[in-house]
């Protein structure tokens, strides 16, 4: 029913939940609801009879329409989004060209926007003193065993119980229980049980290490512009196992002093496990994490511990630089390098280490971004002034940095008569370690058995139907799988279906599960632990595997790039790359940069600890540069090459890049809608930008819909969202084509 706009005092702009509507809708407060509804409160509203959740964006004092409907009900206490997020909000929208909608999506859980219910459970309480309680126990102790059962667990607790805990202890059913309540001994109420991730976690308290000459100074720099609640941002670049970690406690510990909030960012989960032992065993219970591996409900509760300022310290990947600390002061982001920060794949692409430092400006927050290997923007923004840098040039502990050997594998195919996985000084390393019961890790970024399988006589190749990929064959599950679309082709063909010849199928190329066997193969008792997105899939998976290897249940660890970077095991000695050249070929301009960092990360797991350690790289490239910068962790010498490069050909940190992605089910017409746009692009923005061909993506079909990109290169993005905007409001695409937008994309060929 529509209500005249008379009877409303204010008015409430609502952006409505789960529905394409891009804009804000207007309702009427309701007076009695009035002291309850502020900017950032979850209301329910009525849209076309319907009930819809959304949240309030703005109150003001009038309507943009004659007749508004009244706000339903408000669900929140208190607002969900600050004034300050919603500061944070509007900036994304802006430079990431994201509708409203979408930019909310990813700030709040979904747990949170859907309203998800707090777990209630059952707690008993007594009503009567400790000495009525023993009298009737030993009353009861000869008829009612069960209900004295129950009494004993009762007098053994200091404030109550949970039911569910009581009828475990007192080993009866919920019956004694009820009885007890009828006859005034106990008490049964409803109380809220937050799903807490960490309870039953073991840990052991530790204390603040000293601080060698380097962290000391990089602290003091960080702690001035803490006590002086003046953002700033500082690039703590230090070695592998410099003690970045241990320069970050304190600053967190200081900043709890100071009653302020940190969110600390890293980059992959199975760093999340390692690095909420280290500050737990500093900080107990006021740590909340957030990652997507946690359970809705976990989610949700750990959200509003961090709401209430029950949690001041929040762990987690990149959606917690979005939590909602009351007294925010210090963010730490770490391996700031770490392409896992961005988000490509949804509206908005949004960088967090970027983020962080508008969110530092917002909250006049402290930020430190932390590397071994940073990104050439974050080390460019230091050598122009705009980050404040600290060095950290040796390990914290007495370790050395790992000696490196690089193997030309050419050569050692010829040695081997054909084709190796290991070369003859990685297989004597591993087999010298495996005696002396020290760890090796190896890396290898390719999941499953063999990457693809192929016809010899007439060149076919099994792929995807619907990613036009070469499928990944897996040895365990006995498939072929489409990593993109996870496709799965079982029972594996026995012919050709072009030639029809059986005896012409051969697989090729070399995966994290092959290694795996042929280790086994070659030492039978070595015992292996393998990391990779097949065998951590289930939740708990990442921390499972990595308390194992640290309590050496394994003596090898093999893994994809979630093993690269962070980790610290100071029984791993040996470490060995077992193929990076495959990126180096991949053509973006940014394939130098990731690879350099990939092996200084990988490397930088070898020695520690007390024992020295060793890396060996295999490539069929010995020399190239970037590899030998990497071998001899020389990030100066590697900048000053990149970055030279970088200038010469405009690319960022000189320039912005956005990336627009055409998708659609039809290839022609796919391509004719991003020609289009392109021309209408090429008219519009001055000689200053540069529009690149059209082209097909890196993968130019996923699943069923083909895939096109155009690249625009400029100083500023925001003449490129305004001319975007306008094209959309002119319906230059078709509806069956789908536009999507990505500032500052990690990769210009995926």
């Amino acid at each position: 029913m529509e209500c005249p706009e008379t009877i409303f005092t204010k008015y409430a702009s609502v952006l409505l939940d789960g529905i394409g509507i891009g804009k804000t809708l207007d309702y009427g407060i309701p007076a009695e609801t009035e002291p309850l509804i502020r900017k950032g409160s979850q209301v329910k509203v009525l849209l076309k009879g319907q009930i819809r959740i959304g949240i309030v964006t703005q109150l003001k004092e009038s309507a943009d329409f004659s007749k508004v409907l009244p706000i339903h009900s408000v669900l929140s206490e208190g607002e969900l989004l600050t004034e300050e997020l919603f500061s944070l909000a509007h900036w994304i929208e802006k430079y990431y060209c994201t509708p409203q909608r979408h930019v909310i999506k990813i700030m709040l859980p979904s747990s949170i926007r859907h309203s998800m219910a707090h777990k209630e459970q059952y707690f008993i309480s007594s009503l009567q003193t400790k000495n009525q309680l023993r009298r009737a126990c030993a009353e009861l102790q000869e008829k009612q065993a069960e209900q004295a059962a129950v009494l004993e667990v009762m007098l053994k607790t200091k404030r109550g119980i949970l039911l569910t805990e009581l009828l475990e202890k007192s080993g009866v059913s919920v019956s004694p229980v009820e009885t007890l309540i009828k006859r005034g001994f106990l008490k049964k109420e409803r109380m809220r049980i937050d799903r807490n991730p960490l309870e039953g976690e073991e840990y052991f308290k530790t204390v603040a290490k000293p601080l060698n000459d380097e962290q000391k100074q990089a602290y003091l720099k960080i702690i001035a512009s803490l006590q002086e609640k003046r953002f700033e941002t500082h690039l703590l670049y230090g070695i592998t196992g410099s003690g970045k970690t241990e320069v970050y406690l304190q600053a967190i510990e200081k900043a709890l002093e100071m009653g302020l909030g940190t969110i600390m960012l890293v980059p992959e989960i199975s760093l999340t496990a390692q690095t909420i032992d280290r500050f737990r065993s500093r900080f107990d219970d006021k740590i909340a994490i957030l990652h997507h591996r946690l359970s809705q409900g976990e989610r949700c509760d750990e959200w509003h511990r961090i709401r209430r300022g029950d949690a001041q310290i929040v762990v987690g990947a990149r959606s917690a630089l979005f939590s909602p600390l009351p007294k925010l002061g210090l963010i730490i982001v770490d391996e700031e390098h770490d392409g896992a920060y961005k988000q490509s794949e949804e509206a908005p692409c949004y960088h967090a280490r970027d983020l962080a430092v508008v969110r530092g400006k917002i909250t006049h927050s402290t930020v430190i971004l932390g590397s071994a290997t940073p990104s050439l923007e974050s080390y460019y923004n230091t050598l122009n002034g705009k980050y404040t840098l600290s060095k950290l040039s040796s390990r914290a502990t007495q370790s050395n940095l790992p000696h490196v050997t690089i193997v030309d594998m050419k050569k050692e195919y010829e040695k081997a008569g054909g084709y190796t996985a290991f070369s003859a000084p990685l297989l004597e390393g591993i087999k010298k370690r495996f005696a002396q019961g020290e760890q090796t890790i190896l890396f290898l970024n390719r999941r499953g058995y063999h990457t693809s399988l192929f016809c010899e006589g007439c060149g076919h190749i099994f792929k995807c139907p619907h990613c036009d990929l070469a499928l990944t064959f897996h040895f365990g599950e006995k498939v072929l799988a489409c990593h993109l679309c996870d496709f799965r082709l079982a029972p594996i063909p026995s012919q050709c279906p072009e030639c029809k010849k059986p005896e012409t199928l051969k697989y090729k190329g070399v995966g994290t599960e092959q290694i795996e066997r042929a280790l086994h193969a070659i030492f039978p008792d070595i015992r292996t632990i393998r990391m990779d997105g097949d065998t951590t899939r289930h939740k708990g998976s990442h921390e499972h595997l990595l308390k194992q290897f640290s309590t050496a249940k394994a003596d090898v660890l093999i893994g994809t790039q979630m093993i690269a970077k962070g980790l610290h095991f100071p029984s791993v000695t040996l470490v060995a790359i077992l193929n990076c050249d495959g990126s180096l070929q991949i053509p973006d301009f940014r394939a130098s940069e990731n690879i350099f960092q990939l092996i200084t990360q990988v490397a930088g797991r070898a020695g520690r600890g007390e024992l020295p350690g060793e890396v060996i790289i295999q490539t069929h490239l010995p020399d190239n540069q970037t590899i030998k910068l990497a071998s001899a962790q020389n990030y100066e010498e590697f900048y000053k090459v990149e970055i030279a490069s970088r200038k010469m050909f405009g690319f960022p940190p000189f320039s912005h890049l956005v990336k627009l992605t055409f998708v659609g089910k039809e290839s022609e017409q796919t391509a004719q809608a991003g020609a289009v746009l392109r021309a209408f692009l090429a008219k519009k923005l001055d000689k200053s930008y540069l529009l690149h061909p059209l082209v097909p993506s890196g993968y130019p079909k996923i699943k069923d819909f083909y895939r096109f990109q155009l690249l625009i290169r400029g100083k500023i993005v925001y003449p490129i969202h305004a001319h975007l905007k306008e094209a959309l409001a002119q319906n230059l695409l078709p509806k069956e084509v789908r536009m999507h937008i990505d500032v500052d994309p990690l990769s210009t060929f995926f």
